[in-house]
């Protein structure tokens, strides 16, 4: 007795070569479609499935957000598994996420260091912040 074989498996560029209206494959959450003969008799429109021909769409197929219907209708159109599984769930993981910019604040203003004393055309005076009293 033969053993059943499990699906079909296809690399991500396997499924970019489907990428014409005639000749369509799609992939959604890890699985591959060819929805050629679909492409007709999509509600969204024909323009629609050229725009993810030959990659994955699990994204603009969320988006859509399509109906538990239309999510049984893939079934017939399913001819295997994309080999690794679903690329957006594989980008979610290995991609880190963007850098966070940092609110850098100025340093504070650095001040310079008063002296005791400062020459005026040869007289002596006292700095404001030195003085002890005023005198008038």
């Amino acid at each position: 007795m033969a053993e059943a074989s499990g699906p079909n498996t296809y690399t991500l560029q396997v499924v970019k070569e489907h990428n014409k209206s005639d000749d369509l494959w799609i992939v959604i959450d890890g699985k591959v479609y060819d929805v050629t003969k679909f492409r007709h008799e999509h509600p969204g429109g024909e323009d629609a499935l050229d725009e993810v021909a030959g990659r994955d769409a699990t994204t603009e197929f969320n988006d859509v957000g399509h109906s538990q219907e239309a999510k049984e209708m893939l079934k017939k159109y399913y001819i295997g598994d994309l080999a690794g599984g679903s690329v957006i769930a594989k980008a979610s993981v290995s991609t880190p996420p963007p850098p966070t910019e940092q609110a850098t604040t100025p340093p504070p203003p650095t001040e310079t260091p008063a002296t005791d004393a400062t020459i005026n055309d040869g007289e002596k005076v006292v700095p404001p912040q030195k003085q002890c009293c005023i005198l008038a």
